[in-house]
Formats: C-alpha cells, structure tokens, sequence
C-alpha cells in the first residue's frame, strides 16, 4: 500500500468513526429521553389518580346539602335569625366532620345568608358572589352543579368551588327556578405541599392555561403562552385569581423559568384543566455524551490493536526477510535463528495459555456476580413481604377484637361503650391507612420525618388495644409513669413497638400462677427508659442472644413468624433508639426501650 492510498484509508476511517460516535450519542440520549418521559408519564398518571380521587371525594356532598328542608325554610324565611343560626351550627358541623374549606348558602340574588365559617373574622355572610360561574350555573333553571376554582374574594384563598341549586321542595326540583345555592369550597394546598418533594415543575393549569397549582410558586397565576385580551378579561371579571395580572412564564427571569419546556399533560376533572409534569431532561445530554465518550475509547482501542497487528505483521515480513538472507549465509546462523523462533513459538503458546486462564476466570466472576445479584433479590423481596404481613396483622387484630366488644356491649345495651370500641376500630383502619400509603411511597418518596410523640399516651393507647385480652386472661397490668412525656420519634411505629412487645408479655404470663405485667418509664436528660416486665418463665440465656434474629422464634407452629422482635428492634434504631431484652432479678422476662427526649 503507498502512502496515498494510506491517506485515503486513513481519511474514511476517521470518518466512519465520526459518524459512529454521533449515531452512539443519538441513540443513547434519545433510549434515555424516552426512558424519562415514561417515567414521568407513569409519575404523572398517580398524581392524576389522586386528584382525580379527591374531586370526585366531594362532587355529591352540595347536591345531598341542598335536599335540606332547613336550607329551603333558611331562604323562605332569611330574617328568621334563630332559624339561620341553627343552620348556620349544622353547616359548621357538616364542614368540619368533611374536612372542607367551607360550605355556605346564598340566595337567589347571590347574598351569602348562612355559612359555616359565620363566627370566623372572615366570614362570608353577607357576601354577595352573583358574580361567581358557580352560582351562575347553579341558578340556571333545570341546571345541575356548578363548578369553579378560584382565589376566595373573602378569605383570599385559592379553593375549588362545587355548587347545587336549591328550590322550595323536591317536587319542584325538575320545574321550577332555584330559589338559592348551596356552594362547597374544597382546599387543594396538600397537593401543591406534597408536589414540592419532586425536583421535577409540576403545575395544574385551567382551560386558559392559566398555572393555579405548582410546587414553583413562581409559576402560580402565571399562563403557559400570551392570553388575549378577551379571556382577561373574563379572568378579571370573576376575580378568578383575585384580580391579580396574568403574565406569561416566559415573561419570567430566565432563572425563574429554570425546568419550563417539554411537558407531559394529563386531563383533570371537569373544567378542562391540565396536569403537567415538566420532566428534567438534562439527563439525556449527559447519557449521549456518555455513549459518545465509551464509542471513541472502543474505537481508539481497536485502532490501537489494528496497530500493532500491522506492526507485526511488519515485524513477521522483515524475519523473514531476515531469515531468507541469513539462511544464505552460514549455517551456525542458521541454528540461532531457528533457536530463536523455538522461542517465540514457546512464549506463544504460554500468552494462550495464559489467556485462555483469563477467559475461564471471568466466566466464573460473572457466573458469581450474577447468582449474588439473584440472591440478594429474593432476600429483599422475601424480607418485604414479611414485614408487610406482620405490619398489617397487628391492627387487624385489634380490629376483630374491637368489633366483638362493640358487640357484646350492644347486647347488653352499653351503647357509649360499644361507641367507644368502634372508635377503636376508626382509629385501627386509620393506622392500616397509614401503614399501606408507606407501600405508595415507592411511587412518590414518604417524608419519614420524626416528630413529637407522647410516650405515656402511647402507651395507653397500647394498652387499649389489648384490653380485651388482658381481661381475658385476667392479667394484672401496673404502670408507673408521668401523665405526659415527649420524645422524638413517630407515634403510629411506637405503638406498633409496645403491641408486640406487650402481646409477647401477655403470652408470656398466660401459663403463670401469677399473672402481672409492669410498665416503669424512667426519664434522663437525654434519653427516655420504658422498661415491659412480665411475670413469667423469663428467657433463657441461649435464646436471648438470636432473639432480634428474622424469623428466629420461641413459639410453637402457626403463633408468629419469628419477626416480631427484629422488625421492633429495627423500628427503635430507626428512631435514634434502643431495645434491649433480658430477665428480671425478681423473675420473668423483661424488655427496655430507650428513645431520645425532644429537644426544646
């Protein structure tokens, strides 16, 4: 080859390996851009999910509300003050027990006469809001719900506003014109709050485009694109955002606008809104130029190797250039010269070997690194669901015990009693609640923060839940503690914590002569002692140090699991704490847990 052609190779390969790397890069960034947006598409299918749930929580609520006969006698009779008041109470109820931002009555003229925020300094009573859609909606004849979402030209709070008609009687429901409306007002700030967890701009616009919801405040009351003078005008004839000026985000300072571009959208509810997630795609780059940086080192080791293949190859022509020469001088050049391919051939045949030893090896660390990968993840998915069940086991039960209570009281006609057990049973579900949306924390990260709790009521309310078999059992429980002692921890896994430990106590005496059970709570400078004996057989010694193991239990077949003690043990640390397990001087099993005290 001479040196011209040479140049010509040299020419197309650098560029086939310039096209190379620009394909490399191309692909890579955009399986990563694609790779985000599903990611973001199925983040943004949950939060739609969500809020799609909580609106539709509240659309029936105004339409049961205005079936009230003391909603229409109300409107009959406004100057009726003791009539207005008694509604004024049964709003104020309804509100509270719905967890609404306010519910509120207005006349055919849009004069607010009862709310339930009538004792509030920003009551809304005699508050006209004629100038509202939702009550415009609402009063057109044989109309049905209005619905609108806006900042509150009272509270200036922004809410979601659904409102139902209300006539003189149901008769006239279907024929005749609306005599006033009945509005509810729904708060959506827990969505703004809980979005600020995500890096990525979330926002929820209106049919304008107008941003009312995001976790960038300084998006709120701004719009996706320039609106026309009509739809602000329309915006500002309802003081929709309170009368504040509706600019474009892209009027915003540049840093400001940090994460504004693509976006996925989702249609919410029933006003047109949009729910858009602005995935972070700054990610994409970087895989591109990954790829692109991994394709030039592969090509530059591949010419490295055709290198010395060549250089070889050059090398193997001038020995035997070489050979033909010194073959035609003497013969004892001769013999050194076979001597020496001896030589290369035996360092041949020992670089094979060598390599061949290579390969072997890293088939076997693959092999390894492949069966630990698989092995680690059946240990989580195995630890996972063990823990779940357990976690769930725990307020079931109290659930069934609850309800058999709440039963034998109705039988015996002790309602406040069995109240109170269905109480229990409220509040049982509600942990259920909060122990199952720890699963959605998977999807969209729990905040797991650590707050005040108080211990002694901690463990009351343990203790409740297993009153119906300590009096089964006929176990004598003795407390020594203050009235209130504040640690830093979470309230719902330290009472899981003392359940289990109790219900490990109570199991303990079931066979004892004498059945007791002590809680001593000492209280340091820094740290908290809550120390559970019981009076039964106590541990032996060769049990005490496997007890925290998973899955390790003392309890005959079908009584636990063995996970008990280790997923206690684990909670505790995970609050700044301890458990320790041991026995009593005076008998019996005794168990200490040692939480931090809440700093001032």
């Amino acid at each position: 080859m001479n040196s011209h052609q040479r140049i010509i190779t040299m020419c197309l390969s650098a560029a086939c390996s310039v096209a190379l790397i620009f394909f490399a890069y191309l692909f890579f960034a955009q399986k990563e851009k694609s790779e985000i947006r599903l990611a973001g598409d199925r983040q943004l299918q949950i939060i739609a999910l969500d809020l799609e749930s909580v609106l539709e929580r509240y659309e029936t609520l105004p339409y049961s509300i205005s079936y009230l006969p003391l909603a229409a006698q109300v409107l009959a009779n406004p100057a009726d003050k003791a009539l207005v008041q008694q509604l004024n109470l049964t709003l104020q109820d309804m509100q509270q027990q719905a967890k609404v931002a306010a519910i509120y009555l207005m006349d055919a003229q849009g004069l607010t006469i009862a709310s339930s925020n009538w004792n509030s300094a920003q009551s809304y009573i005699e508050k006209n809001f004629s100038f509202r859609p939702y009550f415009q909606d609402a009063m057109v004849k044989g109309g049905g719900a209005g619905h609108f979402y806006g900042v509150g030209n009272t509270t200036s709070i922004p809410g979601y506003f659904i409102s139902q008609p209300v006539h003189a009687s149901a008769a006239q429901r279907s024929h005749s014109a609306p005599v006033g409306v009945i509005t509810v007002k729904i708060s959506l700030d827990e969505f703004q709050k809980s979005w600020r967890s995500n890096n990525e701009p979330i926002a929820l616009t209106d049919r304008n485009g107008v941003v009312f919801l995001s976790n960038r405040d300084e998006w709120r009351y701004r719009s996706l694109r320039l609106l026309d003078k009509d739809v602000l005008n329309d915006i500002q004839a309802t003081l929709q955002y309170s009368g504040k000026p509706v600019t474009a985000i892209s009027s915003l300072p540049k840093k400001d606008q940090a994460g504004f571009g693509d976006y996925l959208t989702r249609p919410i509810g029933r006003l047109g809104w949009q729910l858009m997630l602005f995935p972070d795609e700054s990610k994409v780059v970087q895989a591109g130029v990954q790829a692109a940086v991994i394709s030039m080192l592969l090509l530059v080791l591949a010419a490295t190797v055709a290198g010395v293949y060549y250089q070889r190859r050059r090398r193997i022509e001038e020995r035997q250039a070489a050979a033909i020469a010194l073959q035609r001088a003497a013969d004892e050049l001769e013999l050194k010269i076979a001597q020496r391919t001896g030589d290369l051939i035996l360092a041949n045949m020992q670089l094979e070997e060598q390599f061949n030893k290579l390969q072997t090896t890293e088939q076997v660390l693959r092999s390894t690194q492949n069966e630990m990968v698989q092995t680690g993840k059946l240990a989580m998915l195995g630890q996972m669901a063990a823990g779940i069940t357990h976690e769930l086991n725990q307020p079931l039960t109290a659930i069934r015990a609850f309800a058999d209570n709440a039963g034998t009281f109705l039988q015996r006609g002790k309602t406040d009693e069995a109240i109170a057990n269905l109480q229990h049973i409220s509040d049982a579900s509600a942990r259920m609640g909060s122990i199952i949306a720890q699963l959605k924390g998977f999807a969209r990260k729990s905040s797991g923060q650590l707050g005040a709790v108080d211990v002694c009521s901690a463990v009351h309310a343990s203790i409740a839940m297993l009153q119906s078999d300590i009096e089964r059992l006929k176990v004598e429980v003795q407390l020594a503690m203050p009235d209130k002692v504040l640690v830093l921890g979470d309230s719902v896994r330290i009472e899981q914590v003392l359940i289990n430990l109790l219900r490990n106590a109570l199991d303990a005496v079931e066979t004892s002569a004498v059945r007791k059970i002590e809680v001593l709570l000492e209280l340091s400078d820094a740290h908290v002692s809550l120390q559970i004996r019981d009076s039964g057989a106590g541990l032996p010694e060769d049990v005490i140090t496997h007890l925290f193991e998973p899955f390790f239990t003392t309890k005959p077949s079908g009584k636990g699991l063995g996970l008990g003690l280790a997923i206690s043990s684990s909670i505790v640390q995970a609050m700044n704490g301890s458990l320790h397990a041991g026995n009593h001087i005076q008998g019996g099993a005794q168990f200490v847990i040692r939480l931090p005290v809440l700093p001032e």
